[in-house]
């Protein structure tokens, strides 16, 4: 699938919600406009009209209402939009701190790095193999405890503030091949956009349905005899205005909730089906997405969340979290039978039988996640020769794909990276250190120097571990560097401030200690920057920029960049930078090759910052343009790789490894 179309549909899905709420809302004030003149001719007093040159006035008994009242329709209208407008905002608030907020508001528990259960470490590192194949940062993982079904959802504004959430049946009934297909499932919604869509509708639908709670907080009052009156006489007819009143809000509350939830259900149901033909594109185990399937439909919880805060979150999750009724109007997924036979086509209709007794506590290291189910088709991982063979297409091709091939491929180099070191990659206590590690000089004398800055800016500890870690880290190859740093980001993200700034300030005098820059380091404080930064503050994802010609000399920073940082000879240089202005027709006559201190480091940085705030389609033309400069001489060289990742880091863009 493509990334950027996926975006785009995401975005575009979208406008369509907010044009079909807004339709609901309207019908809501109209609505709320007939019901203030029925209460309007039913407890009004004497009203005086305009009859020609004179008034008119009518008693209760004989008066008529006029049927338009610009006033009142103003009045309604103005506090329907505001009711709706300011819940709705609120709710938007709630989850403005991104998927840890949203999975922590129905109490899920963080998953921590150091657990020593089985079932949780099987979760944590199916989880990694996903986001590095997919080449995401690794989502927080989460359980939710007190859930006995079989369900999970991904959550977040962007990918780096990404969670992916289980259920306490998801692990204890799940297979590591199903759970492999649930996870996938889930890390499709988290690249085609739908995770922000998704919070998009929960706000929405909350503003809606607070109209039915304040009907319902003022029959509340009445039953408890809080609506009071001096008057004797007064004192039924304003109870009576007060219940009427409470009635009619609550009605139109969830009139306006139920069509609400048809609009959920009809935006939500189609991508499940895309979501579980991208699981299975991403594992080539049809077996594992339909098993779970039919562990659902076999037990009797199947896949119901019972939490009394899960409902608003019913459209995330995996399957069918709440019984729907009105003929299933209100379901947010298909039917499990036809998910199924869309993977498995000769399905016959039987679920999964459950046994009477599981043995959960028996299963193989295999099965329990230390390993991953197939056997490495590829050996343990040698040093990256200087060149690799580079294909562009393929390459823009990867960004944003579920892949089988990026998905063994991470296996296997996950499986080659020692057990310290992603044991440390998922420790709080630990990550800075790793992180120190990956940016140790190979020269003994800088390196004294580098460690002993360690234990000025960090602490005697973060030295400590660090010693510890080197002799792992010299046995890691070079491509492994740069996901170790992908495995150590949801720790790094529960960092306190305190440690994070800390931690940040010792990363930027290890990376100046010798005086210079290396790409490695730009690019590994560039993602580091970035990603936390969107974890911390997820708003910061916009795209603002939509025309070319406003970013043209940030595009020829980077362009010029990637041309010298795999050349030899000025030429070649030269011809790099054509090839990739060339895939930009409408400015290409407006790009130039810029001298190296105009394309060095730090102009590059400042250009990744502003290209972060461009729209979809010029991130993606900028990719294809990034690419073809890379691939003018058919291969990449580390250096390149490296800044391209960077590039992808700061455009918020998921990379799997390059391969050729």
């Amino acid at each position: 699938m493509d990334f950027f179309e996926a975006q785009a549909r995401a975005k575009k899905r979208t406008t369509r919600l907010v044009v079909l709420f807004a339709f609901a809302v309207a019908g809501i004030i109209l609505a709320g406009y007939v019901a203030a003149l029925a209460l309007e001719f039913k407890f009004g007093g004497n009203v005086r009209a305009r009859r020609g040159s004179g008034f008119v006035e009518y008693s209760p008994a004989t008066r008529r209402v006029e049927p338009w009242q610009p006033g009142l329709f103003f009045a309604v209208t103005a506090g329907t939009l505001a009711v709706v407008g300011l819940a709705s905002l609120y709710k938007w608030n709630e989850f403005s701190g991104g998927g840890s907020a949203v999975a922590e508001s129905v109490g899920a528990r963080r998953v921590e790095p150091n657990t020593t259960d089985l079932r949780e470490r099987q979760l944590l590192n199916v989880t990694e193999e996903m986001a590095i194949a997919a080449g995401l940062p690794v989502p927080a993982v989460y359980v939710l405890d007190d859930e006995p079904g079989i369900n999970a959802f991904a959550a977040g504004l962007t990918t780096s503030d990404a969670v992916v959430a289980v259920t306490r049946g998801t692990l204890e009934k799940l297979t590591r091949d199903e759970l492999q297909g649930v996870i996938g499932h889930e890390f499709c919604h988290i690249l085609n956009g739908d995770m922000r869509l998704n919070l998009r509708l929960t706000a929405i639908i909350f503003g809606i349905l607070v109209i039915g709670l304040a009907g319902r907080g003022v029959l509340w009052a009445i039953s408890r005899g809080r609506f009071r009156s001096e008057k004797k006489d007064s004192g039924a007819s304003a109870i009576l205005a007060a219940g009427a009143l409470g009635v009619v809000l609550l009605v139109l509350g969830y009139v306006g909730y139920f069509f609400g939830r048809l609009i959920q259900a009809a935006v939500s149901r189609q991508r499940e089906f895309l979501a579980d033909a991208s699981a299975v594109q991403f594992t080539r185990n049809p077996g594992g997405i339909t098993g779970a399937l039919k562990k659902i439909g076999g037990y009797a919880l199947g896949s119901t969340v019972i939490g009394p805060r899960t409902e608003q979150l019913n459209h995330f999750f995996f399957a069918q979290g709440f019984r729907s009724h009105f003929g299933g109007l209100w379901a947010t997924h298909p039917p499990l039978d036809e998910r199924i036979r869309a993977v498995e086509p000769q399905f016959d209709g039987r679920m999964f039988d459950p046994p009477e007794l599981v043995d959960v506590e028996k299963q193989s290291f295999l099965e329990a996640g230390f390993a991953p189910t197939l056997p490495s088709r590829f050996g343990p991982l040698k040093p990256a020769p200087r060149r690799l063979p580079i294909r562009p297409a393929a390459v823009v091709a990867a960004v944003g794909t579920l892949a089988e091939t990026h998905f063994r491929a991470a296996q296997d180099l996950l499986a080659a990276i020692p057990v310290p070191l992603r044991s440390a990659a998922r420790e709080p206590a630990q990550a800075p250190a790793l992180v120190y590690g990956l940016l140790l000089s190979a020269d003994e004398a800088l390196r004294a120097r580098q460690l002993a800055l360690v234990a000025a800016q960090d602490g005697a500890a973060a030295a400590t571990a660090l010693n510890a870690l080197l002799p792992a880290l010299a046995a890691i190859a070079d491509e492994a560097r740069l996901p170790l740093l992908q495995l150590a980001l949801p720790a790094l993200r529960f960092l306190a401030p305190a440690d994070l700034d800390r931690f940040l300030g010792a990363l930027d005098e290890l990376v100046h200690a010798d005086g210079q820059v290396t790409v490695f380091e730009f690019a590994l404080q560039k993602m580091l920057a970035r990603q936390l930064g969107l974890a911390r503050t997820p708003a910061i994802a916009t795209g603002d920029i939509q025309s070319f010609p406003a970013v043209v000399r940030e595009i020829a920073v980077v362009l010029s960049a990637l041309a010298r940082a795999g050349a030899r000879q000025p030429a070649e240089a030269t011809a790099a930078f054509s090839a990739g202005a060339a895939q930009l027709k409408l400015i290409e006559g407006a790009l130039a090759l810029l001298a190296a201190d105009e394309c060095g480091l730090a102009p590059l940085d400042a250009a990744l910052d502003k290209l972060a705030t461009v729209t979809p389609f010029i991130k993606q033309r900028l990719l294809v343009a990034a690419a073809q400069t890379i691939a003018a001489d058919n291969t990449i060289t580390p250096a390149e790789g490296e800044l391209f990742r960077a590039l992808c880091a700061a455009l918020d863009v998921p990379m799997p490894q390059l391969a050729a």
